[in-house]
């Protein structure tokens, strides 16, 4: 699970690389990430285009194709809402509130504990299931004939479901010292999803120790890779001051 420096971003602390320069300086990272993966592991990766020149840029599209080429599969797309994005306003678009969450394996078979992430129903769902016919609560054709069907029954007497892939978390309102710290909520999500306690847990460019913060409270391993030493003092100060007992 990490975030690297998106394109052209962070250029006062990690020097920024040009969206067409991105996959170039990524793939190395990719390869070693592929080499040490479990076959039943998962890695997410959190990363989002930018604007060049009134476009969109493609580096990220780029980049998947690439990771893909070198042997991981690309699994899943979930979508990160920013609840409390920051405001603005540009003549040509608007404000960017949601980001990329990139799911690649090694293996279609990769460990998966769904159970660990499932949601409250909410109370709209239940009071719709309430007053459901004796038609609507047995499994029905779609009318588009699209061959899906639906079985609205599932959702009676349901106090927990499943998430979809579209996450709405609040994004980190306190910058920790850092130019770029995503909520715990985030990689509290992927851990439980894909590990359970006493597993290890990577995060190559590890910035300000939040993934590790969420590793050690829910008991797994975790092994941190950061370049700049003021982010590493950073890291550990605030894992350890969770987690006191705990040896570097």
């Amino acid at each position: 699970m990490t975030s690297p420096p998106y394109a052209d971003s962070r250029q006062k602390t990690y020097g920024g690389i040009s969206p067409d320069d991105y996959v170039e300086w990524f793939l190395p990272i990719g390869a070693e990430l592929l080499r040490v993966l479990k076959p039943e592991g998962t890695f997410v990766l959190n990363l989002k285009e930018k604007v060049v020149n009134g476009e969109r840029s493609c580096y990220v599209i780029d980049l998947i194709k690439a990771l893909r080429r070198i042997g991981f599969l690309w699994s899943e797309e979930l979508i990160w809402i920013k609840k409390n994005s920051m405001p603005g306003h540009w003549p040509n678009r608007f404000r960017d509130a949601w980001e990329r969450l990139l799911q690649f394996n090694k293996s279609r078979h990769f460990v998966m504990h769904q159970e660990a992430v499932r949601i409250p129903v909410a109370e709209s769902t239940k009071h719709r299931a309430r007053s459901l016919s004796e038609r609507d609560r047995q499994r029905q054709a779609s009318r588009t004939r699209s061959g899906f069907g639906r079985n609205l029954s599932a959702c009676v007497d349901r106090e927990m479901v499943y998430p979809t892939n579209v996450l709405s978390l609040a994004t980190e309102c306190s910058n920790k010292k850092h130019s770029a710290v995503f909520p715990e909520s985030l990689p509290e999500f992927f851990v439980k999803l894909f590990t359970l306690p006493g597993d290890t847990v990577l995060d190559p460019f590890a910035g300000a120790g939040t993934v590790g913060v969420v590793c050690h409270r829910l008991d797994r391993r975790f092994i941190g890779i950061e370049i700049l030493p003021e982010y590493v003092v950073l890291a550990k100060e605030r894992i350890f001051s969770k987690q006191p007992q705990l040896r570097f």
